[in-house]
């Protein structure tokens, strides 16, 4: 039986985060997802998207015509955060004009989804004193949407990775949303470190010897962390991965770097995700990618009212559920 497949697209896709997390929350729900538009300037993140989805993300964004983007259920955005020129002044997108999330804004007036979901680091909602979330927040309301931000936490979401975003919703219609509560402890390290790792991964006598010297810890296995201070900590979980962090930011139990496959499970990403960049690259896609776990509760918080535009029955959280396309 045919199935009206529910539209997304994938801007700033980087590895694909947003669209595992997605596709993953209407399998279990019996839904099917398409993906009719994906975008990133970075080409290797274009390389290990095509490899995974077999599409390759078009490029610069700010390049693309919003009339050329195709109509979709739900748009999906883990936009960089960047300084707005005319913060405060209320002037609706001329606020955010010459910054990357005028690109969202332009997309969603133009094709008017449904519903969207952002992502960005914890430090916007303090950015300017709240200037900058508020025109983001107040540029998104003018465009005709309900709007809603929270603070989340990979380590809320079985991951262990304290790994804290913000994530913004919108939706056309004034429903009833709420933020998915913390679901379950965390995964095991034991589930995420692999066995007979590589000797080109494990750091030089004289870092391990001195890390040893700073801290004994009091978890095994555990990954340690050194701040800019010096000053050494370790958890049974993970820090958060950074893209751009020193060759020895985090290191398994004080002794070796985390591979690229650790990298990625730590994240939320399934073994099947095929890894096809260099370790550098890894680090920094792994370190830029949003928590699958993390964005799959809140999509299968959203879906019930995104899905509500496709005719077909579903289950979703033990409940059925009629929607008909209006």
């Amino acid at each position: 039986m045919y199935r009206e497949k529910l539209k997304f697209i994938d801007l700033f896709c980087g590895i694909g985060g947003f669209r595992v997390a997605f596709e993953q929350a209407c399998a279990e729900n019996d839904i099917y997802p398409e993906c009719v538009f994906s975008s990133d300037i970075d080409k290797y993140a274009q390389d290990i998207y095509e490899e995974n989805f077999g599409e390759r993300p078009s490029g610069d964004i700010t390049k693309i015509d919003e009339n050329d983007i195709p109509e979709h259920d739900i748009l999906f955005a883990g936009f960089p955060c960047q300084p707005f020129s005319i913060i405060g002044q209320m002037k609706g997108l001329n606020d955010t004009r010459g910054t990357l999330f005028f690109d969202i804004a332009r997309i969603l007036k133009e094709k008017k989804p449904k519903a969207f979901i952002l992502e960005n680091v914890k430090q916007l909602v303090g950015h300017d004193n709240g200037n900058t979330l508020k025109v983001i927040v107040r540029s998104l309301q003018d465009l005709g949407y309900h709007v809603q931000y929270s603070v989340l936490n990979a380590l809320d979401f079985g991951l262990p990775q304290k790994r804290e975003r913000v994530v913004i919703v919108g939706h056309k219609e004034p429903i009833l949303f709420t933020f998915p509560s913390p679901e379950k402890p965390y995964k095991p390290l034991t589930e995420i470190l692999e066995d007979n790792v590589g000797s080109k991964y494990y750091a030089s006598d004289y870092i391990r010897n001195k890390r040893m010297e700073k801290h004994t810890s009091s978890y095994y296995p555990s990954i340690w962390h050194e701040n800019k201070s010096g000053n050494i900590c370790s958890y049974p979980y993970s820090c958060a991965l950074r893209s751009g962090a020193s060759h020895n930011y985090l290191l398994v139990n004080g002794e070796r770097r985390l591979t690229p496959r650790e990298m990625f499970r730590l994240q939320g990403f399934p073994d099947w995700y095929k890894i096809v960049v260099s370790d550098a690259q890894a680090k920094k896609q792994a370190g830029n990618a949003v928590p699958v776990n993390m964005v799959k509760a809140v999509c299968l918080k959203l879906l019930p009212y995104v899905a509500s535009s496709i005719d077909q029955t579903l289950v979703l959280r033990g409940y059925d559920l009629k929607f008909n396309a209006s």
